[in-house]
C-alpha cells in the first residue's frame, strides 16, 4: 500500500513542478504575442508619388517613415514631419505640411499634429495645431484652435469641420472677419 502513496505524491509534485514552469513561459510568451509594437520596415527620406490613371494626384515626402501595417490596426507614423503636394484636375497644388503624422492605412485618415499648414491653389491657408485628414471623403476637421484666411475670410475658432477645398465649412463659435455681400 505504501507504493501507490509514494507514486501519488510523486506525480502531484511533478504536476506542480511543471505547472509552475509552464506558467513563466506562458507569461512570457503571452506578453510577447500580447503586443508586437515592431515596426514591419523603417525608411529615411521617402518620396511616395501617388497616381491614378497614370495621373500624379499626390507626392508625400518625408525625412523619416516607421511602418506598422503589421499591426492589428496598420498604421505609418511620420516621427520627423511630412509634406504632401495635393494636385486637383487642373494641375494646381495644395501644400500640406505637419511636424508629425500617422495614416491609418486600414480607414484611411491621416493624424496630423504640430504646426499643420495647408495652403490650396487660390492661396488660403489653414493653421493649426492638430488636424484629421479622411483621405476617401476629402474631408479635414479638428476640435482645436484653428486660423484660416483668404480673400473673404480671416477667421479662428476651435472647431472645424471642412471640405479638401475649403468651398464648404463649419466651424464653432467665430472670431474674426468674414466678408458678407448684401443682396438689395
Amino acid at each position: 500500500m505504501k507504493q501507490p502513496v509514494h507514486v501519488l505524491k510523486f506525480i502531484a509534485v511533478l504536476v506542480t513542478l511543471v505547472s509552475f514552469s509552464c506558467k513563466d513561459n506562458f507569461a512570457q510568451l503571452k506578453t510577447i504575442i500580447q503586443f508586437d509594437a515592431l515596426p514591419i520596415g523603417e525608411a529615411d527620406t521617402i518620396r511616395v508619388v501617388y497616381t491614378e490613371l497614370a495621373k500624379t494626384i499626390a507626392v508625400l515626402t518625408a525625412p523619416k517613415n516607421i511602418d506598422y501595417t503589421n499591426q492589428p490596426f496598420p498604421f505609418s507614423e511620420f516621427p520627423n514631419g511630412v509634406q504632401v503636394v495635393l494636385y486637383d484636375e487642373n494641375n494646381n497644388e495644395t501644400h500640406v505640411k505637419a511636424d508629425y503624422a500617422i495614416m491609418y492605412s486600414r480607414t484611411d485618415l491621416v493624424d496630423l499634429r504640430g504646426n499643420v499648414f495647408i495652403t490650396t491653389p487660390e492661396g488660403a491657408v489653414l493653421s493649426t495645431s492638430q488636424l484629421y485628414w479622411d483621405i476617401n471623403k476629402e474631408w479635414v476637421f479638428t476640435e482645436e484652435y484653428f486660423t484660416f484666411k483668404n480673400e473673404d475670410y480671416d477667421i479662428a475658432a476651435n472647431v472645424l469641420d471642412a471640405s479638401r477645398s475649403f468651398d464648404k465649412i463649419t466651424t464653432g463659435p467665430l472670431v474674426g472677419n468674414v466678408i458678407v455681400e448684401e443682396e438689395l
